[in-house]
């Protein structure tokens, strides 16, 4: 028997495992600890400056609860103005000066750093992105919360991928991964947030399915964390009582489906327009933002000034979750139709001028309150029709979340599972599939999330490896740098010699050669860091360093050969030697020199 256990035991991959469970765990653990400082600095904001200052009544979810306990008083109406413009300067200002990439929404900034940066953010880019959020958010900006936090993972992620000095495939898998405990934990949907970072990185319905395991031990941790301080109940509650039960209901959800699908492209074309208009804009660019939330505010003041209450119409401003909570609760009771289109439309606009203008903040939260109000406004319409069909608007509200956000970000999957888990209403799945897919397949041609790539073909963190046919007829000497200068090493340099001489150089591989220049072997920066750092005898010289088979590939080798060589060796350098000189080296090449070549090919080939 305990051979037969060991002989079990032997055919499981513990060594993948536990790195993945470590490292999952890691970034689960500042996933959701971020999630936490974020939600908690935002909800004081907001509850500080609108609430507060300006007087304004903005209910919020049942599952989230305010952090200062402050009433709303006297609505003071240029407040209501006023706070989202300075809001905007605030913004602005700190990340214009600080970082300019954590403009926009975050989530596709991650998704541009998976695919063309080697997973690679910058360290400050978080901490910025999480404060300048919570800034435009909080006083009053339209915006979400899955941007920022989905960057906060992400930019952790990349992080501890190089302070580990992991494959830029390792870390574009814990990016990934930090995308989903972001998503998984502020919106306590841990598996839609795993499938959320595999599915929202293409345009198509491909998932990149390396990162689903990574991404769901960092998202149930994340939501672990961030569950056991604000409670484990699902984001909108009272949603009980609704179903699907009546075939006949598929029809008017059809019709539903094609309406999101058409408000979807609204909303990418104004958000990019608004994008555009603000771009040419002449002023400072920190002070665009300043511009968009004075819009904001004074579209805000609009919709309270002909409603008459700052509930349900102020939700055009910040997150504005209180008017979905409303419906859910109510079934709709309350708010009439042209309210509801009006809300729906009126956030359209106000997130385009807050994120738009470069303001900070997440698109999917503004979706989810646009699919809400526009699937109720129809579902309102049915019921009104036909009650003996359409017997709850509200459940059209819940499949118009879904709907939307499929429609808009080309993410059907994970979002008919989210909002299952936002809501606690699992009853309504088959209908939300049904809208969900209905409308992912009409809007194919546009997302919000523009460094989506259409599949895993066209992601350069899989260059060749679905084409490789396009590299074969390519040599490397037509591909490498034959200009950029590198470090050569001689054999008996030492120790101090090395570090001096490597010091200012920013390759990843060196080579070591003899006294005649040929190669006798080369070492990896990871190498010449491990030896300074435990101490080596300095008599050691750049030959003890080296390693005897080194990374090489020659002029005449195929680009499909080199591309293969640093794909299986995880490196990002080989040296180029040519054969006709007893092996001298020649230069460097990189693995931006054969995505370069594998582009220009892919283009040539599209352009035949």
């Amino acid at each position: 028997m305990r051979a037969r256990l060991v002989a079990l035991f032997r055919d499981f991959d513990f060594n993948v495992a536990g790195k993945w469970l470590a490292l999952g765990t890691a970034v689960g653990v500042v996933g959701g600890v971020g999630a936490l400082a974020f939600q908690v600095m935002l909800e004081g904001i907001r509850n500080f400056c609108l609430t507060g200052l300006a007087g304004m009544d903005l209910p919020g979810p049942d599952g989230e609860g305010a952090v200062l306990d402050i009433e709303p008083g006297t609505l003071i109406p240029w407040l209501v103005v006023l706070l989202p413009a300075v809001g905007g300067l605030l913004s602005g200002l700190i990340v214009f000066m600080l970082a300019p990439e954590a403009e926009g929404h975050g989530t596709d900034a991650a998704i541009d750093s998976y695919h063309r940066k080697l997973g690679r953010i910058r360290y400050r880019v978080p901490l910025v992105k999480m404060v300048a959020s919570a800034i435009t958010i909080g006083t009053g900006g339209s915006g979400g919360r899955e941007g920022p936090i989905a960057q906060i993972g992400a930019g952790f992620g990349s992080f501890l991928a190089d302070r580990l000095h992991l494959s830029a495939t390792d870390r574009r898998f814990l990016l990934a991964a930090g995308i989903g405990a972001g998503v998984g934990s502020i919106f306590r949907a841990p598996i839609a947030g795993a499938i959320f970072a595999g599915e929202v990185l293409y345009s198509s319905s491909d998932v990149e399915t390396e990162v689903l395991l990574p991404a769901t031990v960092s998202s149930i941790v994340a939501y672990s964390v961030y569950a056991s301080q604000f409670g484990w109940g699902h984001m909108f509650g009272g949603a009980g009582g609704f179903g699907f039960s009546n075939p006949l209901e598929l029809g008017p959800y059809l019709l539903l489906a094609l309406l999101l699908a058409l408000a979807a492209l609204a909303y990418v074309r104004v958000f990019y327009g608004l994008r555009a208009l603000f771009q040419k804009v002449r002023m400072p660019r920190p002070l665009v933002p300043a511009l968009g939330g004075l819009l904001t505010g004074l579209i805000g003041l609009a919709f309270i000034t002909v409603a008459g209450s700052t509930v349900n119409a102020g939700d055009v401003m910040s997150s504005g979750y209180g008017i979905i909570q409303h419906i859910i609760h109510t079934d709709g009771a309350g708010l009439s139709v042209i309210l509801l289109l009006a809300v729906g439309f009126g956030k359209i606009i106000t997130t385009g001028l807050s994120i738009g203008s470069g303001g900070s903040g997440g698109v999917f939260g503004p979706s989810m309150v646009i699919g809400a109000t526009l699937g109720g406004a129809v579902g309102k319409l049915f019921h009104n029709a036909m009650p003996g069909v359409v017997q709850h608007p509200a459940t059209f509200a819940i499949v118009g979340m879904a709907g939307f956000f499929a429609a808009a970000a080309n993410t059907p999957i994970s979002t008919v599972i989210m909002v299952s888990e936002l809501t606690g209403h699992y009853e309504l799945l088959v209908p939300s599939m049904w809208v969900c897919a209905l409308a992912f397949l009409v809007s194919r041609k546009w997302t919000i999330y523009r460094s989506q790539v259409a599949s895993r073909l066209w992601s350069p963190a899989h260059f060749g490896e679905f084409a490789p046919e396009i590299l074969a007829s390519v040599t490397v000497a037509d591909v490498f740098h034959k200009g950029r200068k590198f470090v050569s090493l001689n054999e008996t340099m030492s120790l101090n010699e090395v570090l001096a001489a490597t010091s200012e150089s920013r390759q990843r591989i060196f080579p070591v050669v003899d006294r005649a220049g040929l190669l006798l072997g080369a070492f990896r920066i990871e190498d010449l860091t491990s030896a300074a750092r435990a101490g080596e005898p300095r008599s050691i010289t750049a030959a003890g360093l080296m390693c005897k088979v080194p990374f090489v590939v020659s002029v005449s080798d195929t680009v499909e050969r080199a591309q293969r060589l640093l794909r299986l060796n995880s490196i990002d350098e080989a040296l180029v030697v040519d054969d006709d000189a007893g092996g001298k080296v020649l230069g460097i090449l990189t693995s931006a020199d054969i995505l370069l070549a594998y582009t220009r090919r892919l283009n040539q080939d599209q352009a035949a």
